[in-house]
């Protein structure tokens, strides 16, 4: 088409035992915003990685031409040279250099005699910033700005190399959903100073406020490229998983027990600021088979509550019961926590939830080495044989338990978690954000072991914003604001109209 800036033509990527892409054809046209949709580990980085020169030609099949030229891209910054621009998930900024300093990183604007002119850099910079429509010093700090503004620094270099197309992998992962729509619009408005945009990301909301188009991708191959007037979330959720979802989250039929968990007057107090009450008087039970939910707005309390009662693994001025099956406990620290049959599975998986250089036989493992020693050694044995277990058990996707996790796609790193906690045989599992970052096929497997978990008798909170996942997978709501419990609803009148009205209602002291 005369109008068509990229066409990417029978890419096929390999890597050992795997074929990561097969055939995959793309066209991109100038001045659209371009979306590319996909189950983690369907292929979409890899895709736009071999556009971008981090996969060189020579390293995959098929052909790129772009500008009506064709392009043999070797290295990063040949197709910065051509106007190519990524912004990668995991941003490449350096927090100890000023915003500035990041902007012109290996561009530096250049003055008499070859130096660096800091003047003319920090001056172009603001207009950059200006852009992108970030207020801040050019010489403010990297780590000193959040990283919804760290995004748009990542922008704004990117427009530092003229760019002519912008490749943004995942950017709203990390935002909350107010600097997630001030990106949206950002892109919406770069289109209209005519820049190219493809976006990757599995948040079907974004894709449809942004997109002109979507291509979606699966296993590797490209599945069909959708107009923006034929889009729709079932659309591209059955082209994603291959079936129809009528149903995003699976029958669950409760068969709920005698009460398993129960804290009375939970207070908990700010680590670096005691007079500051982060979790305030809570009281909440769980009953064995049930699932219960926790809602609330971002600093409401909901994971401070959740590591405070894991073996106070946060605050300070802990204060208040714990009660297992009736009887009251004592819980010092997460080691304690475990041998009482408490587990948490944390928000952040990739920081606290995992080590990623390891592979998934000891993140699986790590909890309950006592299980598998004697003498003070662990079994290999016995390791590899359960770590085997639970990939086959939690269909994770990957040919053996010897593969770092940290190449695994979000949703399988999910599995490992959850498989980490399961062998350590829990009675209570909370579930701190369980699906963030995973497309909606993943979700469902996670929905699908979380049904499975309490169905085996065992008692489990769900700490979520997303209202629907609770109001979907939920027996019993709380809500909380400001650190204390506003209201407590049963799953037949926990609408989301009730929720936010609880989740925003002052909370009474």
């Amino acid at each position: 088409m005369a109008n068509t800036l990229l066409e990417m033509s029978d890419i096929t990527k390999t890597f050992p035992g795997v074929k990561a892409l097969q055939d995959v054809t793309l066209e991109v046209e100038r001045g659209e915003v371009h979306a590319i949709c996909g189950e983690n580990g369907a292929g979409k980085s890899t895709l736009m990685k071999v556009l971008s020169g981090v996969y060189p030609h020579g390293s995959y099949d098929g052909s790129i031409v772009f500008e009506g030229r064709e392009m043999n891209f070797r290295t990063l910054r040949d197709s910065e040279a051509e106007g190519i621009v990524i912004i990668h998930q995991e941003l490449a900024l350096s927090p100890y250099l000023s915003i500035a300093e990041n902007i012109f990183l290996n561009n530096e604007v250049k003055g008499r005699f070859g130096l660096i002119d800091w003047n003319k850099a920090n001056q172009e910079a603001k207009k950059l910033l200006a852009r992108v429509g970030l207020n801040e010093n050019p010489t403010t700090k990297i780590r000193d700005i959040g990283v919804g503004k760290q995004q748009l620094v990542e922008i704004a270099k990117a427009l530092s190399k003229r760019v002519k197309l912008l490749i943004l992998d995942e950017p709203t992962a990390a935002l909350n959903d107010e600097d997630s729509d001030h990106l949206l619009d950002l892109i919406l408005h770069l289109k209209g100073q005519g820049i190219t945009s493809i976006i990757i990301s599995h948040k079907l909301n974004e894709i449809k406020k942004v997109a002109d188009r979507v291509t979606v991708i699966r296993d590797g191959k490209a599945i069909e490229t959708i107009a923006k007037t034929d889009v729709t979330e079932d659309r591209i959720i059955k082209d994603m998983v291959g079936r129809d979802l009528e149903h995003r989250y699976p029958d669950h039929t409760p068969h709920i027990g005698e009460e398993v968990l129960r804290v009375e007057d939970w207070t908990v107090h700010h680590p670096q600021d005691p007079s500051r009450v982060v979790v305030d008087n809570v009281d909440l039970t769980v009953r064995a088979g049930e699932i219960v939910g926790i809602a609330g707005l971002m600093g409401a309390g909901r994971t401070e509550f959740a590591m405070s009662v894991f073996g106070r693994s946060y605050g300070t001025r802990i204060s208040g019961k714990v009660f297992k099956n009736g009887r009251e406990i004592r819980i010092r620290n997460v080691a304690e926590a475990i041998d009482h049959g408490i587990a948490y599975a944390t928000e952040d998986r990739k920081y606290y939830g995992l080590n990623l250089i390891e592979d998934i036989k000891r993140n699986i493992s790590v909890a309950s080495l006592k299980k598998l020693s004697s003498g003070g050694l662990v079994n290999d044995g016995e390791e590899f044989k359960v770590a085997n277990q639970y990939r086959k058990e939690m269909n994770i996707k990957a040919p053996s338990v010897l593969v770092p996790t940290g190449k695994l796609s979000g949703g399988n790193q999910q599995k490992v978690v959850l498989s980490k906690w399961i062998y350590s045989a829990p009675d209570v599992l909370i579930l701190d954000e369980p699906t963030r970052g995973i497309d909606v096929g993943a979700k469902y497997e996670i929905y699908t072991i979380i049904n499975r978990l309490a169905a085996e008798g065992k008692a489990i909170i769900v700490i979520s914003s997303e209202l629907p996942e609770l109001i979907g997978i939920c027996d019993r709501i709380y809500a909380l604001s400001e650190g204390r419990i506003t209201g407590e609803l049963p799953i037949e009148k926990a609408t989301p109209e009730a929720l936010i009205k609880l989740m925003t209602m002052e909370a009474p002291r």
